[in-house]
This record gives structure tokens, sequence and C-alpha cells, in this order.
């Protein structure tokens, strides 16, 4: 536990990674009773990641996500209500319910929009970090994407322009191991994805993204570096994806056993045993905290249900060609 973190600090990211937590189960279970259309990608297990990098984040920062984006949208402030809303193909959802679960943004927070492409997020958020150099504003990009992006021609492109304009930008790869079905492993010979770095002439760094403080001080440095115009970094999160790649996924290629071991790992219980153990949270405070979020989501529902469906003349508002 890093002695100069502030409590409150601490405790606003427990808080962030069990709203994912609660969000994505209760989304899980909608999803299962037939009330959400689609396809869901949902982020359990991921939590630490995106609530130690948006923790270091200012409100005018932006951010770019994926097809697996609720919880990036969550640590950078967005509604429960809304983005349940959306989900639910409601009016009042931040897309009038016609984005759906895979398009969730909101651009007066800085999200700049989850992305069903894969690696679309990195030539996007290069585009922002260019506009923020022109600005001459302190902004910067954390750009979430996954392992198998990283192997994707736009990464190489978006990574590669940036290192060369020294963009505010930071590459958020979040290695669950898994790109839909295939393993990492059998895709790409480097061990650690960060090591890619070396190609582009920029830092590089894999942390254990199972632990909210590491991911936490090494997105600092990167944020940091970003705001002192030193250019971008890529900073590699190891971690894994409790559910299927969507929901209905029957995961036949994960084996058990691995399954079992990153269970152990826990990213929200881990905090919470630190917290505890420090005397920085009581137990009675962390069931307090839980619960109101459980209350949280449990609107969250409701002003979905209550919300109407667009309107049939509405398809086309918000269509450009």
């Amino acid at each position: 536990m890093k002695g100069m973190m502030k409590k409150t600090k601490l405790i606003d990211m427990y808080t962030v990674m069990l709203r994912i937590r609660m969000f994505e189960e209760r989304v899980a279970k909608e999803f299962a009773d037939g009330n959400i259309p689609g396809f869901c990608h949902l982020y359990i297990g991921e939590e630490a990641v995106a609530a130690g990098v948006c923790a270091n984040l200012k409100p005018t920062d932006y951010i770019t996500s994926t097809h697996r984006g609720h919880g990036h949208a969550i640590a950078k402030g967005a509604s429960t209500n809304r983005m349940m809303a959306e989900l639910f193909g409601r009016k009042t959802g931040y897309n009038n319910g016609k984005g759906g679960s895979m398009h969730v943004a909101d651009t007066g927070i800085g999200i700049l929009g989850a992305n069903g492409i894969v690696g679309a997020g990195t030539v996007i958020a290069g585009g922002a970090a260019l506009s923020a150099l022109v600005r001459g504003t302190d902004q910067v990009v954390a750009c979430f994407l996954g392992d198998g992006a990283t192997n994707n021609g736009r990464f190489h492109e978006g990574v590669n322009l940036a290192a060369c304009l020294q963009l505010p930008v930071i590459y958020v790869i979040e290695n669950n191991l898994y790109a839909e079905s295939t393993r990492i492993t059998d895709s790409c010979r480097v061990k650690d994805l960060a090591d890619k770095a070396a190609a582009y002439g920029i830092p590089g760094v894999s942390v254990d993204g199972n632990d909210v403080l590491a991911v936490y001080e090494a997105a600092g440095e990167a944020v940091n570096r970003a705001r002192k115009g030193k250019g971008p970094t890529i900073l590699e999160c190891k971690t894994y994806r409790w559910r299927g790649h969507y929901e209905g996924d029957p995961q036949v290629y994960k084996p058990k056993s691995e399954v079992e071991e990153w269970l152990k790992k826990d990213p929200i219980s881990r905090l919470q045993k630190q917290l505890i153990e420090t005397g920085i949270m009581a137990e009675q405070k962390a069931d307090r905290v839980k619960q109101e979020i459980i209350d949280e989501v449990e609107r969250a529902v409701k002003f979905a249900r209550e919300s109407p469906f667009p309107d049939p003349e509405e398809a086309l508002e918000g269509v450009y060609a």
C-alpha cells in the first residue's frame, strides 16, 4: 500500500471498481432475461485497469474505448442511468437508444466512444491527441485496447505516428490473454506486449492489471510524461476476463484450472482486503458502499425500464453521409 496515496483516492478507486462489477453483473442478468437486445461484452475481472488509469485523468482528458467498454465509461464518470437506458435501447440513453452496448459515448466528459472495430481507437486517440497538441492544452488521451488489437495494422499506424509527433497518448493494453477465443500466445511471440514499444522508440511498461495500485502508479507516470510533451507510452495491464468474449459464449477454449486460478486474483477483493487490513476502511464501510451501489444500479434499471423507446421518425436523426 502506497503510504503517500490519499485515503480518499484509494476509496474512490475501490468504489469505481465495485460500481463496474455491480453494473456488469446486473447487465448479465438483464441480458439473460431478454431485456437487453444485441450483444454484450462484459468487463468483469478487469475492473482495476479502468479504475487505476482513469483515476489519473482530468474531466477534460479523453478516453477511447472498445467493444468491452462499460467499465471504461463508468470509470470516466458516465451515468449508470443513461448507460443502462442505452443498453435497454431507450431514448434516454447516451445514444438515444440507437447505439447499444458497443457505442456508449459522452464527449462532454471526454468519452470519445466505445468501438466495435478492433484497434480503431488507436487512430481516434491519435486525432484527439493531435488536437490537444495543436490547441496547446495539457489534455491527454487514454486509449484502451485489447491484446488482439496489438496485432492489428491500425495499432502500428496509430502508435508509430503518435511516437513521431510525440502525441500525449497512453496506450492501455488490457491483456486478458484472449482475442475472442484466440490465445495471445498463439498469435504473438512477444511475452510482454509492452516490449512492442521498442519498435517506436517509446516507453513500454507491463504491470499486474489486477493490482489497481500498480496500474494507478504506472498510469500516473505515463500521464505525467504525456502532459509534459514527452510523447506516448504503452502500458500493458495483465488481467483476465471472467465471462466469455460475449454473453452466451461457452468459453470452451479456456482451461478450467486457468479460470479457477484467475478467479482467486479478484482485483476488488484484493483491494478491499488491503484497505481493511491497513485501517483505511472498516468492513461496515465496505458493506455500506456495496449496498449504495446495488441501490444505484437498481435505480438505473428502473430508469431504463420506465424510459420510452425512440420514435420510428427518429431513425435517421444523427446519421451523417
